[in-house]
């Protein structure tokens, strides 16, 4: 991971912005608040099989559709990228690209590492952001304090982000989501052409580092080490933290 060197960004701006991470790492937060700001981005809504969250809205957070609906649309070939992650198939519609570049609005796509990598390998003109969590510690308190990841689906997700943290070298730029806001606007002055994130070093040395957290806590006792008692960013385990999100 040492000598990992970034992929050059493309030299003319395109109109896709790519958001990817691991679960935890904050980036559908950080896409609300891009889509808020005054940036003219427009937040592409992906397709997938997964139920809804609560407090998710149809055609505003996903299009939710059943497997049989998810595979008429990849044969039809109106999915631009799609991915099967934790046991749900995820892609984006080739119309959001269309509209975006319709109305001449920036699209950001809000995809896992997956989706992201199948876009860069077609050749699609877009810029590929990684979002980097600040620690592990503070990705398994965002995770649990969803209140809807169970014990062994939060293992699944922390097992993932130990494998896309390798992907890390193939994205034009790494940025770290410990300020929610001021990496919001790192990422607007990547969008503008600025030479922003943290180096290819600093990216590799983190990555790394996370992915040896990652790895102790998921590897380390797997049967009888309960996540729950896993210290956060605020230093309470995470058993309290998921009570805190049940009140």
């Amino acid at each position: 991971m040492d000598d990992v060197q970034l992929k050059r960004r493309p030299e003319r701006l395109p109109d896709l912005l790519v958001l990817s991470a691991p679960s935890g790492s904050g980036k559908t937060s950080l896409a609300r608040v891009l889509v808020s700001g005054p940036g003219r981005f427009v937040f592409s809504v992906s397709t997938t099989t997964r139920p809804p969250r609560a407090g998710e809205r149809e055609g505003v957070d996903y299009r939710f559709v059943d497997e049989a609906a998810f595979r008429g649309l990849r044969v039809s070939g109106e999915l631009l990228e799609w991915a099967q992650v934790h046991g749900h198939w995820y892609g984006t519609p080739r119309s959001n690209v269309d509209a975006a570049r319709a109305s001449g609005d920036n699209l950001l796509l809000d995809v896992d590492v997956q989706g992201a990598l199948q876009l860069r390998d077609a050749g699609t003109e877009a810029i590929l952001v990684f979002v980097l969590p600040p620690s592990a510690g503070v990705m398994v308190e965002r995770l649990a304090g969803r209140g809807s990841e169970r014990e062994r689906e939060l293992r699944r997700r922390l097992r993932t982000a130990v494998d896309e943290l390798e992907e890390i070298g193939r994205f034009h730029r790494v940025v770290v989501n410990d300020d929610l806001d001021r990496c919001a606007r790192e990422i607007e002055d990547i969008a503008g052409g600025a030479d922003a994130g943290i180096s290819p070093r600093e990216a590799a040395l983190r990555a790394g580092e996370l992915r040896r957290e990652l790895s102790s806590i998921v590897e380390t006792n797997p049967r009888n080490r309960d996540l729950s008692d896993i210290p956060t960013a605020r230093g309470a385990p995470n058993s309290e933290l998921r009570r805190e999100a049940t009140k």
